[in-house]
């Protein structure tokens, strides 16, 4: 298979790209990433001889019509992701996840070839805390915030393309990942990396927003799962029955990192906040017979503490240009 990957500089294709490289060596993979602040050469680190990396717009209608002739599937992961900056200034998000999707679109209908769409479970909104209901396939969009409005533009387009045009292409909607070469402005990240830099962690509100987390590898034996064996035209949710609210997350971090579980500082709210994130991936275990590998939360965020202990070199030249981004807006 000749395999295009948008978006594989970033922190899930680079390691769905890694995974690919070591687990289907017969796969060609060429990687189309923008190499913004969020995606970097060094997350591919190693895999120079076995891929080609093409530094371009995922919106270059050009250059992705000509990418796409050449291979035989694209996975898109191509997006601006982080909320933060999509409250800030929405501009990037509208580009690139909605015009983006739109080039990848028009790409593969022209030539035929095969897509799968990577999305987030935030194009729901969220659910209540005192109620044991999750996201299901038919769950209504209501998204919260720009980034997640332009993720639900992005799959509304995908399925409009499934419907009006023939396209085949699947779906996935998945929950919170953590794991390696995620950036430093991520939740997770972010609080490791204070520890190990000498910065009291930041916690939004009170910190009982819940988040579903799934490890990153989980995610990535998911989408080889659906494209492998999904049916044209689905959306299926990846999730690992994760859920934690941000408080208990960040306390177990401090103390596998040997702090007092209570060293961080209370900051305002997130704006529109959302309360809760639950995925029910029943159809995804069901029907493609998919189950997630790490099922111990605490023994993952250990082996992710000791990830970013080991590997300074890669987050540390992004770390001061993030916390002064962040402290601009008191957070």
């Amino acid at each position: 298979m000749r395999l295009l990957v948008t978006g594989g500089a970033g922190f899930i294709g680079a390691n769905f790209v890694r995974r690919t490289v070591r687990d289907r060596p017969g796969i060609a993979a060429t990687v189309l990433d923008a190499l913004t602040y969020a995606g970097s050469r060094e997350a591919l680190t190693g895999l120079d001889d076995a891929i080609r990396l093409v530094q371009g717009d995922v919106t270059d209608t050009a250059l992705v019509d000509r990418l796409v002739a050449e291979c035989d599937a694209v996975v898109h992961f191509a997006a601006e992701t982080h909320v933060d900056n999509s409250l800030a200034d929405p501009g990037p998000f509208l580009h690139s996840n909605i015009v983006g999707t739109f080039s990848v679109l028009e790409a593969v209908r022209r030539h035929g070839v095969r897509l799968h769409h990577i999305s987030t479970d935030e194009v729901y909104g969220d659910l209540p805390l005192n109620r044991p209901v999750r996201f299901t396939e038919t769950t209504p969009y209501q998204p919260s915030s720009p980034y997640s409005a332009t993720k639900a533009s992005a799959d509304l387009l995908v399925r409009a393309w499934i419907r009006s045009y023939g396209v085949n292409a699947t779906i996935s909607i998945c929950s919170n990942n953590y794991g390696p070469f995620q950036h430093v402005e991520k939740f997770i990240p972010r609080q490791i990396t204070n520890v190990l830099s000498d910065r009291r962690p930041k916690l939004y509100g009170t910190g009982a927003n819940v988040r579903d987390w799934i490890h990153v590898d989980d995610h990535n034996s998911a989408v080889w799962a659906i494209l492998e064996r999904g049916s044209a035209g689905r959306t299926y949710l990846v999730g690992a029955d994760g859920e934690r609210d941000n408080l208990s997350v960040l306390r177990l971090i401090l103390t596998l990192m040997d702090h007092d579980p209570d060293d961080f500082d209370h900051v305002a709210d997130r704006p529109g906040h959302d309360l809760r994130y639950a995925i029910d991936a029943s159809a995804l275990r069901e029907e493609l017979h998919w189950a997630p590998a790490h099922t111990d939360f605490t023994e993952g965020l250990r082996s992710t503490i000791a990830w970013y202990r080991d590997n300074e070199w890669w987050w540390g030249p992004l770390k001061a240009r993030t916390e002064a981004r962040y402290a601009k807006s008191g957070q």
